[in-house]
């Protein structure tokens, strides 16, 4: 049994993260959130305290960390006797906090793949370039390490997991389908890191057909699709975080990603990467200074945090899984909704943010009560998906599924004395 709770990250998502880590801290004990800028940090905090969040009185303390220094780091975990670190901060640090917890013992979790700030979309799959050469440490350390456990990865590879496992006899194709029908307001804006977000579409997009990885351009893949609540919605084939473990763990032959954007984003997408203002590559301007074209994209635009007050609309995120069961074809979408209004009314966070804060706290718990504390790196898809969607159902993340017979919550139990959690 784990307690006492590190969060890496001070943006949107760990404002989600620790929300919720106080609504159950009664079981995940002290919290402590750490990120460069100790008022960001602090802010979240006196959030917990005006929202009432906090399940019962207990720790709630910021502090100053660059999480790129390792022994920086492992100092903070072993003075908080934190047991578990969420790390909702850049990708880029991942790799430096997972060392800092196979030194200190601490489980990890993240939910996103580590980037090189230097490289764009490297050879898949993604993880055997960097987390996954870390599997045989964490087995020798007995530390969990839990990879990608947000929605997009996290709960998708769940739902993935869950339809093989309880839907079908044999699984065809698994499309996951990601579409935002909320409306912030402004101009132009990204709803998470903008630099993250414009990396992910810069590049090839890989997908996973026929058992093998395919490449294809951003925007080459256009798609409609009719999901519940949004109605229907355009995508277009993107790469992602998810595709290069399913394709590794699951027996599947098709499986590819899908997100929905407007006109609008495309055509500034399509100008600023035209310009060169997309490039992750330093360049000098003419009085000498060096500087990043990304970087000074991002440090212009809104940050996704801003935008939470005015954001209205609903997302839906969800696998929509063909194949076969009783020797006949089947078809079943796994999915979820989430209103901006309501996650902003709850955590000050928009939906992005809350779709991605409250799996990992899920996931957190699940280490804490022993069921997901394996001793070993995992992908989500690789641990079982039951208690997971048990409880996100009862933290404000229902998970409904539509087939043949119709449109229902996805009603995953188990025996209360297993889940022993009373998460809200």
């Amino acid at each position: 049994m784990k307690r006492n709770v590190l969060i890496i990250g001070a943006g949107g998502v760990a404002q989600v993260v620790a929300h919720k880590c106080a609504q159950n801290n009664a079981r995940l004990g002290h919290i402590h959130i750490a990120s460069r800028t100790l008022a960001k940090c602090q802010a979240i905090i006196d959030s917990i305290h005006e929202k009432h969040s906090l399940q019962q009185p207990g720790t709630l303390q910021a502090h100053a960390l660059d999480a790129m220094d390792v022994e920086a780091t492992k100092f903070l975990i072993r003075a908080t006797h934190s047991q578990i670190v969420i790390n909702v901060g850049s990708p880029f640090l991942n790799m430096s906090v997972l060392a800092a917890c196979l030194e200190t013992g601490a489980a990890y979790l993240d939910t996103a793949i580590h980037e090189d700030p230097l490289k764009v979309c490297e050879t898949p799959p993604w993880y055997a370039n960097h987390e996954w050469k870390r599997r045989q440490a964490c087995r020798d350390a007995g530390v969990t390490a839990i990879l990608g456990v947000g929605f997009d990865p996290g709960v998708v590879n769940a739902y993935a997991r869950y339809a093989l496992d309880h839907c079908f006899d044999r699984v065809d194709s698994i499309d996951i389908i990601d579409i935002n029908a909320g409306r912030h307001g402004r101009y132009f804006a990204t709803n998470f890191d903008p630099e993250i977000n414009f990396r992910e579409f810069v590049s090839t997009v890989w997908s996973w057909e026929d058992r093998a990885w395919k490449a294809n351009a951003m925007f080459e893949h256009r798609r409609d699709w009719d999901m519940p609540v949004t109605g229907v919605s355009t995508t277009y084939l993107t790469g992602h975080d998810e595709l290069h473990s399913l394709s590794q763990h699951l027996d599947v032959p098709d499986i590819r990603f899908w997100m929905g954007f407007s006109d609008h984003y495309i055509n500034v997408f399509t100008v600023l990467k035209n310009l060169g203002l997309l490039s992750e590559q330093p360049v000098r301007t003419a009085r000498g200074l060096e500087v990043v074209p990304l970087e000074v994209v991002k440090a212009v635009l809104p940050d996704p945090a801003s935008l939470a007050p005015d954001y209205q609309g609903k997302t839906c995120i969800g696998d929509l899984i063909k194949g076969q069961r009783g020797g006949q074809p089947h078809e079943v979408l796994i999915y979820n909704s989430c209103d901006h209004g309501e996650s902003f009314a709850e955590v000050g966070s928009q939906a992005i943010s809350y779709t991605a804060g409250v799996p990992a706290v899920a996931a957190a718990l699940l280490i804490a009560n022993g069921i997901w504390d394996v001793g070993q790196m995992a992908n989500v898809e690789e641990l079982d998906p039951v208690p997971f969607i048990a409880l996100m159902n009862r933290m404000g993340l229902e998970t409904r599924i539509r087939d043949a017979q119709g449109d229902r919550l996805l009603d995953a139990q188990l025996p209360e004395e297993k889940l022993r959690a009373n998460a809200r």
